[in-house]
C-alpha cells in the first residue's frame, strides 16, 4: 500500500491542476464583426417591402424572409471568371497558411468559439430570418453542433493530422512506415440552405484546420445569412494573423457552382441526388475527390417493448426536424402492431399542441418553410397518399401569418394507413409530415426500412438494447441511433454520411478531417545510416542463374505457413547469399 500512495497523490494533484487551469481564462482576443446591416431594430428600412419571388434567374440572388416575405436585399450571381479569380486569391493565401502551426490554428478556433458563445442571439436571429426556423431550432442545429465541432478539433484535431505510424510488414522490418496528412490546397463546398451557419462553418473548420483554403458557394435560398457569417470567419482569421482571402463565400446559381467545381482541389456538396450527379460529372473533368451528402428518408422503428409516451415525444421532434427549416429528420415511421394504436394516439395528442407561426415572435414551435412552392409539393405528396387509401388523423395549427406569407407555412400532419406504393414513403419530403406504418416482426421492419433508394440514417427504439442494436445493424445506412434520434451528429468524433442515393464520403470525425488532406505514404530506413537498403546479390543486374530460386526461397521464408518450412527456406536464402557465385549465369558468359 505504501508503494501506491505516492502514485495516488501525484494523480490527484494532476487532476486538481488540470481543473485549476480550466478556471484560468485563456488569452483569447475578442473580435468585432460588423452586423449593422443584419440587425432588425424594428424600424422599417428603405428597401423594406413584401417581396414576390420570381422563377426566373437573373444576375442577382434576391433574398427575403420566408416567414414574412420581407425583402432583405440581393447579392451578385458570380460568373465563371469571377469564381476562378476568387479561387486564385484563396490559393495564394493557402500557400502561406499551409505553413501555419497547430497552435495558431487552435487560436483561430478559440476566437471563433468565444464569439459564437457571446453572440448566440445574433447568429440565431440571422438564421431564423433567412430560413424561417425558430430560435430554438437555430440554437440546437446551428450553435450546439458548431461549438461541438470546434471543441472536438481543439481537443483531437492535431492528433489526427500528425504522422501516423503503421506496421511495416515482414519483408520491411528494417524500415519505418507512416502516413502523413498534407493540405490538399483549395477546398470547394456547395452547401444547402437548411443550416446556413453550420453548413458554412462545418467544411470551413475542417479545411482551415488541416491547412487548406476554402471557397464556399452558399445556397441561393440562404445567401443573406451566409454573407454575414463569413465575416465572422474572416475576422477571426485576421485576429490570429492569417493571410487575407483564405476563406471566401460566393453567391450565385448553377453556373457559379459549376465554375467552382472546375477550379478547386476537392469538392464537398450538400444537396439533392440530382445535383449531386451533375457535380460528379463536372468533377470528373479534373478528377478531384468528391464528398456528397444528398439527403435521406430516414426510418424510425418502434418496437412493442418501449415507453410509448417518451418515444412519441422523440418521434414528433424527429419529424419536425425534417420540416422546411431543418433536415436530418425521420420521414418514415414503422411501429409494431401491438403498440401501433397507442403510439398514434400519443403522437396525435402531441402534434395537436404544435403551432407554426412567425419565428421571431418566440411563441411558436415551428417557423416557416424556406423554399418557394415547397408547400405545394408537400400537399402533392399527401394528396397522392390520400388517393391511395391513407388517412390524416391529426395535425397542428398555423397562426398569425401575414397575408403575403401564407404559402410559406405547413402544419405538422400525422397520416396513417400508408404503404410503400405511395410517393410519401419513397420520396424525400423535407416537411413536417409523419407517415406511420405498422409491422409484425423485426424481419418485416428491417425489410421495410431498407426498401428505399436512400440510406443516410435510422433510429431504432426497443426496451432491449441488444434487439435494437441488431435491427440497426441490418439497416443499409451510414448513421444509426439506438433508442435516440440524431444524437450521432453531436458526437463530432464520428463520421457523417450515407449510402445509395444519400451519397458517399464522410464529413465530421477523423474521416472527414483527413478527407481534406493529401494522404501520403512514407517509408524510410529504420536505422539509417547504419543499415541501408541493399539489393541482394542474386537479383542484382545482371541477374544470377539462381535469381528466381532465391526469390522462391525468400517468399517461403517470409510467408510460409509452416515454421519448419520457413526455417528451411531461410537456410537456403542465407546459403545463396553467402555463395561466391558469378552474378552472370554461364549462358551469358558464353
Amino acid at each position: 500500500m505504501a508503494f501506491w500512495w505516492p502514485l495516488i497523490v501525484i494523480a490527484f494533484a494532476f487532476v486538481i491542476c488540470k481543473f485549476l487551469l480550466m478556471l484560468i481564462p485563456s488569452n483569447v482576443p475578442s473580435i468585432d464583426v460588423d452586423a449593422s446591416d443584419v440587425i432588425d431594430d424594428g424600424h422599417p428600412k428603405e428597401n423594406s417591402f413584401i417581396y414576390i419571388p420570381s422563377r426566373r434567374q437573373t444576375d442577382k440572388v434576391q433574398c427575403y424572409e420566408p416567414a414574412t416575405m420581407k425583402y432583405l436585399g440581393y447579392f451578385p450571381a458570380l460568373k465563371p471568371d469571377e469564381v476562378k479569380e476568387r479561387v486564385a486569391q484563396v490559393r495564394k493565401s493557402q500557400v502561406v497558411w499551409a505553413k501555419s502551426s497547430f497552435k495558431q490554428r487552435r487560436q483561430f478556433l478559440r476566437v471563433l468559439l468565444k464569439y459564437i458563445i457571446e453572440h448566440q442571439d445574433l447568429i440565431c436571429e440571422v438564421s431564423s430570418r433567412d430560413t424561417g426556423k425558430t430560435m430554438v431550432d437555430a440554437s440546437m442545429g446551428e450553435i450546439m453542433t458548431t461549438c461541438e465541432k470546434i471543441t472536438w478539433l481543439l481537443s483531437e484535431g492535431e492528433r489526427w493530422l500528425k504522422p501516423e505510424y503503421r506496421s511495416c510488414g515482414r519483408s520491411m522490418l528494417h524500415k519505418t512506415a507512416k502516413v502523413e496528412f498534407h493540405p490538399l490546397g483549395v477546398v470547394g463546398a456547395i452547401v444547402s440552405w437548411n443550416y446556413p451557419f453550420h453548413n458554412l462553418f462545418n467544411p470551413v473548420l475542417a479545411a482551415v484546420f488541416s491547412g487548406n483554403g476554402i471557397v464556399v458557394k452558399v445556397s441561393e435560398h440562404a445567401s443573406w445569412s451566409g454573407c454575414f457569417y463569413v465575416r465572422i470567419l474572416q475576422t477571426a482569421l485576421a485576429a490570429v494573423g492569417a493571410p487575407e482571402n483564405l476563406v471566401e463565400v460566393i453567391t450565385g446559381f448553377a453556373e457559379t457552382g459549376e465554375a467552382l467545381v472546375s477550379s478547386v482541389d476537392k469538392i464537398i456538396f450538400v444537396g439533392s441526388p440530382g445535383v449531386g450527379r451533375m457535380i460528379m460529372r463536372k468533377a470528373a473533368d479534373t478528377l478531384i475527390p468528391v464528398t456528397l451528402e444528398l439527403g435521406g428518408k430516414d426510418p424510425f422503428i418502434v418496437c412493442e417493448d418501449v415507453d410509448v409516451p417518451h418515444v412519441a415525444q422523440v418521434a414528433v421532434r424527429a419529424a419536425l426536424q425534417s420540416s422546411g427549416q431543418n433536415c436530418a429528420g425521420a420521414e418514415r415511421f414503422y411501429v409494431h402492431k401491438d403498440v401501433y394504436s397507442a403510439f398514434v394516439a400519443a403522437v396525435v395528442k402531441i402534434v395537436k399542441s404544435v403551432t407554426a407561426g412567425p419565428p421571431q415572435s418566440g411563441k411558436y414551435d415551428m417557423g416557416a418553410i424556406c423554399m418557394q412552392d415547397h408547400s405545394e409539393r408537400l400537399q402533392s405528396l399527401i394528396n397522392d397518399a390520400l388517393d391511395k387509401g391513407a388517412e390524416i388523423v391529426g395535425g397542428g395549427s398555423v397562426r398569425n401569418i401575414s397575408e403575403g406569407a401564407v404559402d410559406q407555412y405547413f402544419p405538422p400532419t400525422v397520416i396513417v394507413n400508408v404503404n410503400h406504393q405511395m410517393r410519401l414513403m419513397q420520396e424525400e419530403a423535407f416537411g413536417p409530415i409523419m407517415p406511420i406504418m405498422k409491422f409484425s416482426t423485426d424481419e418485416e421492419a428491417i425489410k421495410l426500412a431498407n426498401d428505399s433508394k436512400y440510406g443516410l440514417g435510422c433510429a431504432v427504439f426497443s426496451g432491449s438494447q441488444r434487439r435494437a442494436r441488431f435491427i440497426a445493424s441490418q439497416l443499409h445506412c451510414g448513421v444509426a441511433a439506438i433508442n435516440d434520434f440524431a444524437s450521432n451528429y453531436m458526437c463530432q468524433s464520428l463520421p457523417f454520411g450515407g449510402v445509395k442515393d444519400s451519397g458517399f464520403g464522410r464529413f465530421a470525425g477523423v474521416e472527414g478531417l483527413r478527407a481534406c488532406c493529401l494522404v501520403k505514404s512514407v517509408v524510410e530506413d529504420r536505422w539509417w545510416p547504419l543499415i541501408k537498403t541493399k539489393i541482394p546479390k542474386p537479383i542484382q543486374y545482371p541477374v544470377a542463374e539462381n535469381g528466381f530460386e532465391f526469390q522462391q526461397s525468400l517468399v517461403e521464408a517470409l510467408y510460409g505457413l509452416n515454421v519448419w518450412d520457413r526455417l528451411r527456406a531461410l537456410v537456403n536464402v542465407v546459403k545463396m547469399l553467402t555463395e561466391q557465385n558469378s552474378p552472370v549465369n554461364s549462358k551469358r558468359s558464353d
